[in-house]
């Protein structure tokens, strides 16, 4: 019993492991990890039920996921045989595809959502009132671009 329960825990740190090296190497996925935030920050902005900041967390769990199981293909099928280059090279473009289909569908439900003038109006001045708040936002959007565009990590 014991040691199904330390086999079942050394799944997750597998998996923690595998996201871990996907965001030091993968630059699209610090993209949509630094929009996640942007977009569970300023979603406090509007009056979103339940159910709709589920669908933004189902929206970015997708997009996340496909991101990691992109990159999983890239490295399964990276540096082919001659035999098998034509496949791998589809099967990289069939779930970098996949990774666009699902952000594009998610940016609509982004737009959906958060596409209200008089919230997005309001937003500027409130950010004029909080200055403690504006200088984190000024200060955090260099650091999100450097954290998106640190080059590729070996390993």
């Amino acid at each position: 019993m014991k040691s199904e329960l330390r086999r079942f825990l050394r799944g997750f740190r597998y998996a923690a492991s595998g996201i871990w090296a996907a965001l030091r190497a993968e630059r699209n996925l610090r993209f949509h990890l630094c929009a996640a935030v942007y977009v569970l920050l300023f979603s406090r902005f509007y009056s979103f039920s339940r159910a709709e900041y589920a669908l933004l967390f189902l929206c970015i769990g997708g997009v996340m996921s496909l991101e990691l199981a992109n990159s999983a293909v890239e490295r399964a099928v990276d540096r082919p045989d001659a035999a098998h280059w034509a496949a791998a090279g589809l099967a990289k473009d069939m779930a970098a595809g996949a990774v666009l289909v699902f952000s594009l569908a998610a940016a609509a439900v982004g737009l959906v959502l958060f596409w209200q003038p008089a919230v997005l109006a309001g937003i500027p001045g409130w950010l004029a009132d909080h200055p403690l708040a504006l200088a984190l936002l000024a200060v955090s959007l260099p650091c999100a671009v450097c954290f998106v565009l640190q080059p590729k990590k070996k390993g």
